[in-house]
């Protein structure tokens, strides 16, 4: 499932040369053209990235990163801004007020691409294919294996992408629904009660090192996967 980034930016020819950059890289660009159309955005599958234009029709990209951090679903989400602007006092009251990083135009695709990976690669480990450890669980998403301290784990695809997505959120209740749409994506029909049934194919696979217990039951709210009992 390619990882979805958010491009917003009101000039057209901008807006469709980053979106062609980020395809030509594997990524799912998703467009926003002025400020409200960026606002909803901000929703379920939330992008892994945004891409934020400093002047926005009908507001700032200064507000909307306001918004988006005050927000407990999207703060997490950084953020890139990108503008003409190139004056010092500019870029900082762009970090300070929570973006993640400052790109001038204009730009060449290889630094995007450059500045996108390193800003993903602190947000997140998913970003980069970087291994995951938990407790003595390893999780290699370039080889595809998991170890439970060094001994390997037999598992499916599907229990695997579930896996590396509860891996890469740790702490945080998703529903079923969120599960469906962050592992399986949007555009595929899947019933809410099919998350269960490989919920439970990974708590047996994860029982051989006995990891099963990170994969945790919240009644009436979904799942989460917690050190924590």
């Amino acid at each position: 499932m390619a990882r979805r980034i958010l491009v917003v930016e009101d000039e057209a020819p901008i807006r469709e040369m980053l979106c062609f950059v980020l395809e030509q890289n594997g990524y799912q660009a998703v467009e926003a053209e002025d400020y409200d159309s960026a606002q909803a955005q901000f929703c379920e599958p939330y992008p892994e990235l945004i891409i934020m234009d400093w002047m926005l029709p009908g507001g700032s990209g200064i507000n909307l990163i306001k918004n988006l951090k005050r927000d407990e679903h999207t703060r997490h989400i950084p953020v890139v801004m990108l503008t003409a602007r190139g004056e010092e006092e500019d870029k900082v009251r762009g970090l300070e007020v929570g973006a993640d990083d400052y790109i001038t135009k204009p730009f060449s695709p290889k630094e995007l691409m450059a500045r996108l990976k390193a800003v993903m690669r602190r947000a997140s480990p998913t970003a980069l294919d970087d291994a995951i450890e938990v407790q003595g669980l390893r999780l290699d998403p370039v080889s595809h294996r998991v170890t439970a301290h060094e001994q390997p784990l037999d598992m499916g695809p599907t229990e695997f992408k579930l896996l590396h997505f509860f891996m890469t959120h740790q702490e945080r209740v998703y529903s079923r629904e969120q599960l469906l749409n962050n592992v399986w994506g949007t555009n595929v029909y899947v019933e809410d009660r099919t998350v269960d049934v490989h919920i439970r194919r990974l708590r047996k696979a994860l029982e051989g090192g006995e990891h099963d217990r990170l994969v945790q039951t919240v009644r009436g709210a979904g799942y989460r996967f917690s050190t924590k009992l």
